[in-house]
């Protein structure tokens, strides 16, 4: 296969640095965007350094700009710079909480929404034939997941038997007339530019709009980052807060080298303006209770948690992707990781990080 660039904003974050190491692994040079905007956003504990500089040192031919995607001109010039050479773009950075969005709307917004159109605009004028790979979120549909019909079982909300997204939610699923939290706005924003940039434009462009997106390299925070944050407080004994739903709400995850292989396999076979729906699934999904058992058990600590009544804004009761669609495109994608395996590797993952520390 002859090589290729590919190019990743929020390189050093979670997903960015999985794509790096995916596509870097596969022989394909890598150009990276990441100016650590996460410490700003979340703490110096938050900050995805020590990732970049990893990634400088262990990958071969990786290109690392600090730059902030906002910035238009900068932007421009990395496309213009490696314009005959690009084969796909995948856009992972992002502000990512409902709460801290909230206390700085200007920069939530100009993060996700302008930043994106950038990236597009950038795209659209260097690289047209090459697929442009969104991480968009399930926030996008807001609120309405929760007025769906459920029940409130022992450890976890559950959806009534029968029911059209009992095997998880589908991209029909409107994503109007809904509260949104300010994140989830601009987080439609730019998925709606990147499917008009697909449909307006004919760009071959996706948008994954994902559940949980975890992993071990992800550096979790109470803002940012369920099971990673949630596994490092156990070991720890650092106490965590459970905001609303009795702590039985529901999340799916999906482990970074899942996603990843998704998006691979668009980039192997793009399609025009593509929407999917990429989660755990009921491959992979568990309530807050039953995360703090199963982080328990695989610990060997007690957790120290407290309950807050006030759920969150923009937080869904029950969220399972329905992966189908994904799954009927791209027949060659499966599930590698399961729940358990995640977190076992998220708590070896704290757990060197608590000894080296």
């Amino acid at each position: 296969m002859k090589p290729k660039t590919i190019l990743v904003t929020g390189s050093a974050g979670l997903i960015g640095s999985e794509t790096v190491k995916h596509f870097a692994k596969e022989g394909h040079r890598i150009v990276g965007l990441d100016n650590d905007m996460r410490s700003r956003f979340f703490g110096p504990e938050a900050s995805t350094r020590t990732t970049r500089d990893h990634l400088v040192e262990t990958i071969a031919g990786y290109e690392h700009h600090d730059i902030d995607i906002r910035d238009a001109a900068a932007v421009r010039e990395v496309f213009q710079k490696h314009a005959n050479v690009l084969a796909a773009v995948v856009h992972t950075a992002a502000q990512p909480s409902h709460d801290w969005a909230a206390r700085d709307p200007q920069t939530d917004f100009t993060v996700n929404a302008n930043g994106t159109l950038n990236l597009l605009e950038a795209a659209r004028e260097f690289c047209p034939e090459a697929p442009f790979v969104f991480t968009s979120t399930n926030k996008v549909y807001g609120d309405t997941p929760n007025r769906l019909p459920l029940r409130e079982l022992e450890l976890r909300w559950e959806i009534e038997p029968g029911h059209e997204y009992e095997p998880g939610i589908s991209e029909t699923m409107s994503i109007d007339h809904t509260k949104h939290s300010l994140f989830g706005a601009s987080k439609v924003a730019a998925d709606v530019l990147v499917q008009e940039y697909g449909r307006y434009f004919g760009l071959p462009t996706v948008c994954f709009r994902g559940g949980c997106l975890t992993g071990p390299a992800h550096a979790g925070t109470e803002l940012h980052g369920f099971l990673s944050y949630l596994m490092k407080c156990t070991v720890s004994g650092r106490p965590y807060r459970v905001f609303g739903y009795n702590g039985k709400q529901v999340r799916d995850n999906i482990h970074s080298f899942d996603l990843v292989e998704a998006f691979a396999a668009f980039i192997a076979a793009p399609r025009i303006g593509e929407v999917y729906n990429l989660g755990g699934s009921r491959h992979s999904n568990c309530s807050m209770r039953e995360a703090i058992e199963l982080c328990e058990e695989i610990s060997g600590h007690r957790l120290a948690w407290s309950y807050e009544e006030d759920s969150r804004i923009g937080d869904h009761i029950w969220w399972i992707s329905d992966v189908r669609k994904f799954q009927e495109h791209y027949p060659g994608w499966s599930f590698r990781y399961g729940l358990r395996e995640i977190l076992e590797e998220i708590h070896e993952a704290v757990v060197a990080t608590e000894v080296a520390a």
